[in-house]
Formats: structure tokens, sequence, C-alpha cells
């Protein structure tokens, strides 16, 4: 009898944490996901006779992958200039003065289509009281080459569904893995989309003066072997069929598949290797379905959310 009335007990207990968790874990996922498809004005650098208007989605900069479109106009007619070429280098300003940038791309690629410059940058901090971010320009029109710099302000991003991580891989570099997407994924089968860039030495002149910091390069030949799990103790860290890993395409990003059964929180479980096939950071997860325990996850990973 005591046995049994143990033995309650102790279902009772485990039947109220898995309900408060649970709880918890649907109120999460109530969150809308911002999604955003509009390009507009985040921010305009100057030179004495151009004016450069610089876009990204929802006009604003985001930790993480964002993609910048960029419009040259002449300060007199106010027309738009064509066959401009630009190169920017985003600079983090830290305590101290102290100097950093992040992936971009540095020279901006003309879309004929549409008439603008596009590329990307990966912002790896938010603005803060420890350091803020400023783009450094270079325009040439007509052979004249002149320089602009302006302050950016760089926001926490909200959506999980572009996470982004940086890490020492085992051999000695610095990397950074950032999601471009699905924004917003679906139940079912999603391409997944993600940058990889390791990074380098580089020597630039500023206005601080000569100086010599990192950049990054994007990383090439790598593959992203992926494991997607639900975390959480009542999902038993549940994996699903059909996935696919990341392998680098043309235009330098790289893609695979990602099959999300349900809702919910995911973690991405990453294994990185080199165009040599040794892998740089990782481990493997265990297959072991733990309902009532929270999922182990690789040393590389990234949680998402929808």
């Amino acid at each position: 009898m005591k046995v049994n009335l143990l033995f309650l007990i102790l279902l009772f207990f485990m039947f109220l944490s898995c309900t408060k968790s649970k709880t918890d874990y649907e109120a999460e996922i109530d969150q809308e996901v911002p999604v955003y498809s509009e390009f507009e004005e985040a921010a305009v650098l100057q030179t004495e006779s151009h004016k450069i208007s610089v876009e990204a989605l929802n006009g604003t900069f985001y930790k993480g992958y964002n993609d910048i479109r960029l419009k040259v106009y002449d300060k007199i007619s106010n027309e738009k200039v064509k066959g401009a070429v630009v190169s920017f280098t985003p600079i983090r300003i830290g305590e101290n003065e102290q100097l950093s940038s992040c992936p971009h791309l540095q020279e901006m690629v003309y879309n004929s289509g549409d008439d603008f410059l596009e590329g990307y940058v990966v912002f790896t901090e938010r603005s803060d009281d420890n350091g803020k971010w400023a783009f450094e320009i270079n325009l040439t029109v007509d052979g004249t080459i002149s320089k602009a710099r302006q302050d950016v302000i760089v926001r926490e991003q909200q959506n999980k569904n572009l996470n982004m991580t940086s890490f020492l891989g085992r051999d000695e570099r610095e990397y950074i893995i950032a999601l471009i997407a699905p924004q917003s994924p679906k139940v079912g089968e999603n391409t997944l989309v993600a940058g990889i860039y390791s990074q380098e030495n580089y020597e630039i002149e500023q206005e601080y003066g000569e100086a010599t910091f990192p950049i990054y390069q994007e990383a090439q030949g790598y593959t992203l072997r992926l494991d997607p799990r639900m975390p959480e103790p009542s999902m038993g860290n549940h994996s699903s069929p059909n996935n696919q890993d990341l392998t680098q395409k043309e235009d330098g990003t790289y893609e695979g598949r990602v099959n999300y059964t349900m809702t919910g929180n995911w973690t991405l479980n990453f294994i990185m290797l080199n165009e040599q096939g040794k892998v740089l950071k990782g481990t493997v997860v265990p297959d072991d379905f733990t309902p009532g325990v929270e999922g182990k996850k690789s040393e590389l990973h990234l949680d998402v959310l929808f």
C-alpha cells in the first residue's frame, strides 16, 4: 500500500512538472514570429557630391545576416547615379576605441534589372553601451573616388529562425554561422540556407589612423551535417526524416533541407567539416528517445522557433 501511494505521489509531481514545462513551451510558441519582405531606408551616407541610401528589410539592421541595397544619388540633380562602384566596410568601435569588423560583401554587386547595388552584412553584436557600429564606404563615380562614413544602429534579432553563432574551430580559426532562410518555416520540408564565414587578418586605414583587425571571408567547400531535434522534455528530443546536409552553392551560401514535423522549439545540431572532411566543430547527438528529459545538443548548434 505504501509503495503504491509513493508511486502515485511521484507520478503526480512528474505530471505537474511536465504540465508546467508544456505550458511554458506553448506560451513561447504562441509568440508571433516577425517576417519582413519590404526594403526601406535604414541609413544615409553623404559625400561632397553624392548621397548614398542604404536599405534593409524593415528599414532596420539586425544582429545576424542582413541583405542590403545601396542607391546613389547626385546631390544637385537628385537623380540616381548609374555605374557607381561601391565598396564598404562595417566597423564596430568598442571600448577604448578597439576596432573589429564582421562578415560582409565588400564589393557591392550592381543589379541592372532593379537599378541598385546589393550585398550583405552579418552583424556579430547589437549596438549597446559597449560598442557602436559604423559604415565606411568608398564611392567611385566617373573615375572620381570619394569616401563617406556614418554610424548605424544594430538591433537584436527577434526571429530565432535567423539565429547566428560564432566559435573557435579545431583548426584554431574563428568561424561564424548565420541562418539566412527561411524567415518563417512551415511544417514539412524547408530549404535551409546559411552563411559560413572564417576569420582572416587584414590591414585597413581609416580616420582613426592605421589599424589592423580581422575580417571574414566566405568559407569555401565546407559541409554542414544536420541533425534537427525537438529538445523539449515533452518531445523526447526526437528527430525527423528527409533532412539534407548543407553544402555550398554558386553564390557562396550553404543550402540543405530541414523537415519540421510540427511547430515548436527545434535545435539544429551541426557537425562542420572542411574540404578534406576533417571535423572542425560539432558532436554526434544520441539517438535515444528521452521523454521527460531535455535533449542533448551538439557542441555546435542553433536553436530555432516557429
